[in-house]
C-alpha cells in the first residue's frame, strides 16, 4: 500500500487485485503493434508486461483521497459476490477489499463520497454489498457522485435498448440501489466536487466518462479512470481498449488526457497500471513519454 502527497491532499491505492489480462494483447488492444511492444520490452516486465504468457500485467485498485474534512473513494473495483459471466476476471469475487480499506485508515462508514468515473463493472462494484439477499449501499454516509450522461446510457429505465446488453447488470446490482437509497447525485462536465476537485468530460470508453481533476497549493493531479488502460498506450495512443464503447471519441480524449498533463506536470492516477502506478507524462520525439512517481509505503 503506498500514498501519494499532492499539496495538502493524500492519496492511497487500495487494491482488489492485480495480475495477467485474461486475453491476448491483440485482443485487449484494438490497433495492436508487436513492434511498439517489443522497442519497450526493457522497463515493461515484469510489472507491465508478463513475457511468458505474452500478456500485459493489470491492476484494479480504488484511490482512497483524503481532502481537508472529506475522505474520498474514487472507482470501486469489481466488489464480492457479482454476477459478472461476461468477464471471468470480476465473476463472483470474493476478495478482502473492505479489510485493505480499514488497513488504509478508512472504514465504510468514514467515506464521504464516493466518486466514480464511469459506469462500468470494475469501477462501481463495491459502491453495494450483498445483505441478507438485498444490494445495499457499502459506503452509508457518503454521497456517491455518477455522470448523468453514462446514468442515462445504463439505465435500462431510460435506455431500453440497454436491456440487451447483459452488461446493464452492473447498473442493476451497483448503482440502482445507490440511486434508490436518495445517496446519488447526477453531474456534469464542469461540476465542483470541492474546491481543489473539479469534473471534466472524458468520453470515449463510455459515453459520459468523467476525469477528476485536482489542483493544490500549486500541484496538479488527474484521476483519468479508463480514457487510459496501460503504460504502453502512452506511447501509442492510438490504441483503443477492446472495452471502448466509442473508439474514435476514446482516442481523442486519451490524447487531450496526455497532452494535458505534460503541458501543465499534472500527475496521472490511474486506475488500471501497474507498480507503481502513478506517472508523470513528458513530450517525447514523436509524442509521448512516460516516467513513473513511486508513493511512500
Amino acid at each position: 500500500m503506498a500514498t501519494w502527497t499532492i499539496g495538502s491532499v493524500t492519496v492511497t491505492r487500495v487494491e482488489e487485485q492485480l495480475g495477467i489480462t485474461h486475453v491476448p494483447c491483440e485482443k485487449y488492444f484494438r490497433g495492436f503493434e508487436r513492434d511498439v511492444l517489443e522497442r519497450h520490452l526493457h522497463w515493461l516486465a515484469p510489472d507491465h508486461y508478463s513475457p511468458q504468457h505474452d500478456r500485459v500485467i493489470t491492476s484494479v485498485h480504488s484511490w482512497l483521497i483524503r481532502a481537508g474534512d472529506l475522505t474520498i473513494l474514487l472507482d470501486t473495483c469489481g466488489g464480492n459476490h457479482k454476477e459478472r459471466p461476461w468477464t471471468p476476471r470480476f465473476h463472483q469475487l470474493d476478495t478482502p477489499f473492505l479489510q485493505r480499506l480499514r488497513a488504509a485508515g478508512a472504514a465504510p462508514e468514514d467515506i464521504d463520497l464516493v466518486l466514480c468515473t464511469h459506469l462500468h463493472a470494475d469501477h462501481v462494484g463495491w459502491n453495494t454489498m450483498l445483505r441478507d439477499g438485498r444490494w445495499v449501499p457499502t459506503f452509508p454516509n457518503a454521497k456517491y457522485l455518477f455522470s448523468r450522461t453514462d446514468d442515462a446510457y445504463w439505465d435500462v429505465r431510460k435506455n431500453p435498448a440497454m436491456a440487451n446488453d447483459p452488461r446493464h447488470m452492473a447498473y442493476e446490482d451497483s448503482v440502482l440501489p445507490v440511486v434508490q437509497s436518495g445517496q446519488a447525485v447526477l453531474v456534469d462536465d464542469g461540476y465542483n466536487v470541492t474546491n481543489q476537485l473539479s469534473i471534466e468530460a472524458a468520453p470515449g470508453h463510455s459515453p459520459g466518462h468523467v476525469v477528476v481533476r485536482l489542483a493544490e497549493q500549486g500541484r496538479r493531479a488527474v484521476f483519468c479512470g479508463d480514457v487510459i488502460h496501460h503504460a504502453l498506450q502512452v506511447y501509442a495512443p492510438h490504441w483503443n481498449h477492446m472495452a471502448d464503447e466509442r473508439p474514435a471519441d476514446a482516442a481523442v480524449s486519451r490524447r487531450r488526457l496526455l497532452e494535458s498533463c505534460a503541458e501543465q506536470g499534472s500527475l496521472l492516477f490511474p486506475i488500471h497500471f501497474g507498480a507503481p502506478h502513478v506517472a508523470a507524462i513528458e513530450h517525447a520525439t514523436g509524442g509521448f513519454a512516460v516516467k513513473f512517481v513511486p508513493g511512500v509505503p
